[in-house]
């Protein structure tokens, strides 16, 4: 009987949640993909304005987003967290789809174009980031520099150029929405031709900057923010909006949403209302995020561009998805490591 008693204590302990992570009166639970640089100082402030504890859990560079998307799937009959706060928006759609979100529509989102929140309110959109080009000046001037994504299936780039690995994060965000936009054919025919030129595959948006700022590459692929870091610590970068002319720059929102009886589901929502102000939008335009307000009298400063100062790639985030693990398959075996 000892020993039946023993063998049933060390189930439970496999199965229960760490005691940080157990629901406590005052705190709120929150995984987020958002890097820790530009989200904890926000969690933080919360945290010292509310008094409610924030516990946050956060995703690792090299598969960002994917792996807390997982975790949360694993956990849906017996949740730990409270709170989803991406840095992209097509997993949040997929934990919609797997059940682990339930409906919030916060008095915060009121007036957020209803482009970038769900119709049955399971996720949010704000504060954008746009994947772009990001460029060596001293090594690429305006006019040699490329203007589109395309360009890099001409011989003069071979070699010459980085892309984050196309299984997690933005970039995967950025091949689905290729996908839906220009159809699996072109897209596949697109993937296969920069891999014959040479794109070197590295772990990160924050690598494929770090090889253009240290003049290994004159060029990557990025995002804003990644980005930006760099640009206001003085290095010899700049941005390019790729395919004005074109198909447009890939925009890409945060998204939030509360988790299906997560355990602390009223804090849950106070820290979503909390994150979809009007004041936290300004801060991460402000940050070194430099995020784009998806409202338009929200305060940014002068280098952050509007929306509509930008060709936006006109794509259905629904769309996104469901090409999702077609786009998935095939990048696993074209880009083998």
């Amino acid at each position: 009987m000892k020993a039946k008693w023993i063998a049933l204590a060390l189930v439970v302990l496999c199965f229960a949640a760490p005691a940080s992570l157990l629901a406590q009166k005052g705190q709120v639970v929150v995984y987020t993909s958002v890097d820790q640089i530009f989200s904890q100082p926000i969690l933080e402030a919360f945290e010292k304005e509310t008094g409610i504890k924030v516990l946050a859990v956060y995703d690792v560079e090299a598969s960002k987003t994917t792996g807390l998307v997982n975790r949360l799937i694993a956990e849906k009959n017996k949740p730990r967290g409270d709170v989803f706060w991406n840095g992209e928006i097509v997993r949040t759609i997929v934990l919609k789809n797997n059940g682990v979100l339930t409906p919030y529509n916060s008095p915060s989102a009121a007036n957020i174009p209803a482009v970038f929140k769900d119709d049955e309110g399971y996720w949010t959109g704000y504060s954008a980031r746009a994947r772009v080009l990001i460029v060596n000046n001293d090594q690429l001037d305006e006019a040699a520099a490329p203007s589109s994504i395309f360009d890099f299936l001409k011989p003069q780039w071979k070699g010459r150029f980085s892309m984050a690995y196309p299984l997690f994060g933005t970039t995967a965000t950025h091949v689905a929405a290729l996908y839906a936009v220009l159809g699996q054919e072109m897209t596949e025919f697109y993937l296969k031709g920069i891999k014959d030129n040479g794109v070197m595959i590295v772990d990160g948006n924050s690598v494929t900057r770090d090889l253009v700022v240290a003049g290994r590459l004159p060029v990557a692929f990025t995002d804003t923010d990644d980005a930006n870091v760099s640009i206001q610590a003085g290095k010899p970068v700049r941005m390019v909006y790729p395919d004005g002319r074109g198909i447009g720059t890939l925009l890409i929102p945060n998204t939030v949403g509360l988790v299906a009886n997560g355990p602390n589901p009223e804090n849950g929502k106070k820290l979503i209302d909390y994150l979809l102000s009007e004041r936290i939008e300004s801060e991460l335009a402000f940050g070194e995020a430099a995020q784009m307000p998806v409202r338009p009298n929200v305060p940014k400063p002068d280098y952050v561009p509007s929306i509509d100062d930008i060709r936006v790639m006109q794509v259905d985030y629904e769309d996104m998805v469901k090409n999702l693990d077609a786009a998935t398959r095939f990048c696993q075996g074209l880009f083998v490591r």
